[in-house]
């Protein structure tokens, strides 16, 4: 018993490799990130990216699990809500939008899955995850292509 208490103490040590990163989320959207652990598999994760000529606020939780062959590697789920505004940039308009779109609100909820890897001797994070999202007003529908990479600087 002492054994797997022991071993499982030794597992959630290891399993938070950061407590807080900030940097750049890049991909079909582009912004700023911040995660923060509030537990050890437990992360809030913040991001502010632009899209369609506007700007959008996420916010997710995340659970993170460890990659037991990598070490710093983790992959994690989680899901979370949007809020944003954009206009009509004429070149570019939204893929559900028509002629007459002119911007406006959006709120929505948004799922994520990736993978998390803090460099051992640096402080720095890679995460590639996927975000899919459904937006419930103005436009409402099923946004499928939200891939990005995040660099962060970890304390």
């Amino acid at each position: 018993m002492c054994a797997i208490s022991f071993w499982l103490l030794g597992s959630q040590v290891e399993a938070q490799t950061y407590s807080t990163g900030v940097g750049l989320r890049l991909g079909v959207s582009n912004g700023l990130t911040v995660k923060h652990f509030i537990d050890s598999d437990i992360a809030l994760e913040g991001i502010v990216h632009t899209r369609w000529n506007g700007l959008l606020v996420t916010g997710l939780y995340e659970v993170h699990r460890n990659v037991r062959e990598v070490r710093g590697l983790r992959w994690f789920y989680g899901g979370g809500a949007h809020i944003g505004a954009w206009n009509r940039r004429p070149n570019s308009p939204p893929p559900w939008s028509d002629a007459s779109y002119r911007g406006g609100t959006v709120i929505g909820i948004a799922g994520i899955i990736g993978l998390d890897y803090k460099f051992e001797d640096a402080p720095i994070n890679l995460s590639l995850d996927y975000k899919p999202a459904f937006n419930i007003t103005h436009g409402a529908g099923f946004w499928g292509d939200e891939v990005a990479l995040s660099i962060r600087f970890t304390f």
